[in-house]
């Protein structure tokens, strides 16, 4: 399909540059089943619109520090490099996207901390050899160090990766640490946030499951090239960046025992549908899943397991507006996002959310 018939223009005003407070405050445009009207309601009263039975699946992902800032050495010369972690490949190694990259060559080294090649202090100072170099600015880096001294450095060195559209806006601070990560976060390796997930609050977990609506949590480890635009022309050739995901067998058993009795799934966030849809087979069996996944969904893409969407307003042309035009229909997000701009819901990570029932097959 042609990557334009994803676009749309959005005012700058709509970007949401902090999250609503509290976060379950936030509005909610509701878009039922088969074409029924357009609804504007708030997160708060999401226990009153979805149904006893129902399973709230969420993505207990922990976002860590994943922005750092080095420098590369060559004689005298001396370049400043921005580093993004996106995908841990081993205990030392993580591949990751790199400003300025296009002079860097396999083999050099990029330094972070202390301003120290010696490697006498690593609780300062620690390194990563270019051990491959792909296109678009990824690289694949080797650390100095490995497994929980790495996690450790990375923790004390590295910055929370806000997504440009708010970090180009204003200065990160303290408040970022918390706001940017949701209620169930918990196993680290995220470098962006599941950003559905950030509208729950405790109170309103009670709401749900006082309702019937239990709430189960599987992991995907979201990457930075998940919320990009898409730069090809037509979505054949666009490749999607893997991520690593993980179901339990007891929350799979959940999910099928849900369904077999008239439940449905309700996946929140795009990162929570992905990794569900990668483990269900075609009889819409969902099977305990532990790997790598670059699922890719574009309209026309047959929706296995997931019945509703609690997501975020996404960007134009990105492969998240992409996915919920599959699970909704184009048409539908186009006119329900046209609704949403013009009754000034917020729009991004920070911003308001919309609940879609999907289209029937």
């Amino acid at each position: 399909m042609k990557v334009d018939l994803f676009d749309f223009d959005l005012p700058e005003e709509c970007i949401a540059l902090r999250p609503a407070e509290p976060r379950d405050s936030a509005r909610l445009l509701h878009l039922p089943l088969n074409g029924g009207a357009l609804s504007d309601r708030s997160v708060r009263e999401l226990p009153n619109i979805l149904k006893a039975g129902d399973i709230l699946v969420v993505n207990d992902t922990r976002v860590i520090p994943a922005r750092l800032d080095g420098i590369r050495r060559r004689g005298d010369s001396v370049a400043r490099m921005a580093v993004m972690l996106h995908k841990r490949e081993s205990d030392c190694r993580w591949r990751a996207f790199v400003r300025p990259a296009k002079k860097l060559k396999q083999g050099e080294r990029i330094l972070f901390g202390d301003d120290d090649e010696s490697g006498a202090c690593q609780l300062n100072s620690f390194h990563a050899d270019i051990a491959e170099k792909g296109d678009g600015g990824e690289i694949l880096l080797d650390f100095s160090l490995s497994g929980p001294a790495l996690d450790d450095a990375i923790l004390r060195h590295g910055h929370m990766p806000l997504p440009p559209y708010i970090s180009g806006k204003r200065a990160q601070d303290s408040n970022d640490m918390a706001d940017y990560q949701t209620l169930f976060a918990n196993v680290p390796g995220a470098v962006a946030a599941p950003t559905a997930g950030l509208h729950y609050t405790p109170e309103l977990v009670v709401r749900l499951e006082s309702r019937g609506i239990k709430i189960v949590r599987v992991t995907l480890h979201v990457g930075a090239g998940t919320f990009l635009p898409v730069k090809a022309a037509d979505t054949q050739d666009h490749r999607m960046h893997a991520e690593f995901g993980t179901i339990t067998p007891y929350v799979a058993q959940v999910l099928n025992d849900a369904r077999a009795k008239g439940g449905r799934i309700v996946a929140t966030g795009t990162t929570s549908l992905r990794i569900l849809e990668t483990a269900t087979n075609d009889d819409g069996i969902v099977q305990a899943f532990s790997g790598d996944t670059s699922i890719f969904i574009t309209p026309g893409y047959r929706f296995k397991a997931v019945d509703v969407l609690l997501t975020n307003f996404h960007l134009p042309r990105s492969t998240l507006f992409m996915l919920v035009s599959a699970f909704a229909g184009l048409e539908r997000m186009r006119a329900a996002y046209a609704h949403a701009i013009a009754n000034h819901y917020r729009f991004y990570s920070y911003g308001d959310a919309c609940l879609l029932e999907r289209v029937d097959r």
